[in-house]
């Protein structure tokens, strides 16, 4: 009987690759965990640190270096990150060689809420805290705030960040208890009332005109109040 060399030897190279790859495979679950290697998308000022979310990391996993790669949560990982009420998305994963990576996008604050507490409202309309490793310059919100009710203040100020009129002259955000809102613009004695958020384009659209005018008539600070409530039409109080 006349033997196949040709077989045998697809027989044998298959046989050296399945265990080359089975080898391969123990030998990388077995590997174990370096030190995470920590980069920030997006926002290049950290408002959360690199130590802090080794620490977040650490903590949700009984250490993470010197882990053995197959016992790591990636999962979890990434659950107790994006917890962090400073992080808007976190991807955590293993690279080949053993490297545990983590990219972090934090959250974007509009509006710093200066009451009986202090406090950002990001990009989403939502809470986010203060931080000790950096302070954003964004305008300051004052008056009636509740944490759990952001919705009005946030049409504002999210307004204010897509306007660059008003992203570089609002430095206040005044809201009362029935959600009317005054602003505050800098270099100007005047208080803007906006009043509620009905129509609000027209409103801003009205206070531009009010301001480029003024300002070139060098009569801006001859005014107390420019009440903005008013349909097509701006009405002002002299000092």
């Amino acid at each position: 009987m006349r033997v196949n060399w040709n077989f045998i030897k697809m027989f044998v190279l298959l046989g050296i690759v399945v265990f080359l790859f089975a080898f391969a495979t123990v030998k990388n679950a077995a590997r174990e965990v370096s030190n995470p290697n920590i980069k920030f998308v997006g926002e290049n000022n950290l408002f959360i640190t690199n130590e802090t979310v080794s620490k977040l990391l650490i903590q949700n996993q009984d250490g993470v270096k010197n882990v053995l790669k197959e016992t790591l949560d990636l999962n979890q990982l990434e659950e107790a990150l994006n917890s962090n009420p400073m992080i808007k998305s976190a991807e955590v994963y293993i690279s080949v060689n053993g490297g545990l990576n983590a990219e972090i996008e934090q959250k974007t604050p509009l509006a710093r809420v200066s009451t009986n507490a202090s406090y950002y409202i990001d990009d989403e309309g939502s809470f986010m805290p203060l931080s000790n490793n950096y302070s954003a310059r964004v305008p300051l919100v004052t008056g009636y705030v509740e944490k759990n009710n952001l919705k009005n203040l946030y049409k504002i100020v999210n307004k204010i960040k897509n306007d660059e009129f008003l992203r570089k002259h609002v430095i206040e955000i005044h809201q009362n208890i029935n959600n009317t809102i005054y602003l505050k613009l800098r270099r100007c004695n005047f208080i803007v009332q906006l009043g509620r958020l009905e129509y609000l384009d027209k409103k801003i659209n009205n206070l531009k005109v009010f301001y480029k005018k003024n300002l070139k008539e060098k009569t801006l600070n001859s005014y107390s109040i420019v009440n903005l409530q008013f349909d097509n039409q701006v009405v002002c109080t002299k000092i």
